[in-house]
């Protein structure tokens, strides 16, 4: 179990980056939003879908939910 966050920032090709804790590539608090703790990254990505319907694994952290 982790703690993930989403960037509240979009990318530049619109997509919201979620981030577990131990990311290397976390934002910085003012530019994330905590989702809880998940077992996977896929259900990070399904709750930050709830408000950022382009939401997206980092590549780095949550690699098996990246998308190109």
């Amino acid at each position: 179990m982790k703690k993930y966050y989403v960037n509240k920032t979009a990318q530049s090709n619109g997509d919201h980056e979620v981030h577990n804790e131990n990311c290397l590539f976390l934002p910085n608090i003012e530019n994330r939003k905590y989702l809880g703790i998940f077992s996977s990254c896929e259900e990070a990505v399904r709750e930050a879908k709830k408000e950022h319907s382009r939401s997206n694994g980092c590549y780095h952290c949550s690699n098996a939910c990246h998308t190109k």
